[in-house]
């Protein structure tokens, strides 16, 4: 039987619900996620779009074409503008769920960072996870033996 799992946002008015377990988290480090933060990096958990059901509330979206050159879309609550889910157009079957808006934030397992060239020289992150100096689609950084 697959999980569900659910969370929401800070007012309580976006609740939302997703059948089978979470993906793999990756940290963001690009300037877009860090202004739709208000912090060093984004966390996003995968999940597919077909099993996530807002069972509360509705989300307001804003769309901008990321520095990867693809169309993004974060979505957030239109009360309290807590940030909650990021789409593309690039990955339809996916939505990136935002890992501090889960009920129990130990689901998350993060798997990589992304856009690390980019990172503010004031926030470390366990280095033992692969890092991209720019989105997925580059070489993962080398890592010292």
């Amino acid at each position: 039987m697959k999980g569900i799992f659910s969370g929401g946002c800070l007012c309580g008015y976006v609740r939302y619900e997703h059948t089978g377990d979470p993906g793999g988290a990756n940290y963001c480090h690009c300037p877009d996620c860090r202004r739709t933060t208000g912090s060093a990096f984004s966390i996003g958990v995968r999940a597919r779009v077909d099993a996530l059901r807002i069972i509360s509330g509705h989300v307001k979206a804003y769309t901008k074409i990321a520095d990867s050159g693809n169309e993004i879309t974060r979505e957030f609550c239109p009360e309290c503008g807590s940030p909650l889910f990021t789409r593309s157009p690039a990955h339809p079957e996916f939505v990136y769920i935002k890992a501090g808006s889960l009920d129990d934030p130990a689901l998350v397992k993060t798997v990589c960072q992304i856009w690390t060239e980019m990172a503010v020289p004031w926030a470390r992150i366990d280095n033992r996870l692969t890092t991209y100096p720019r989105g997925r689609l580059t070489a993962p950084e080398k890592k010292p033996q």
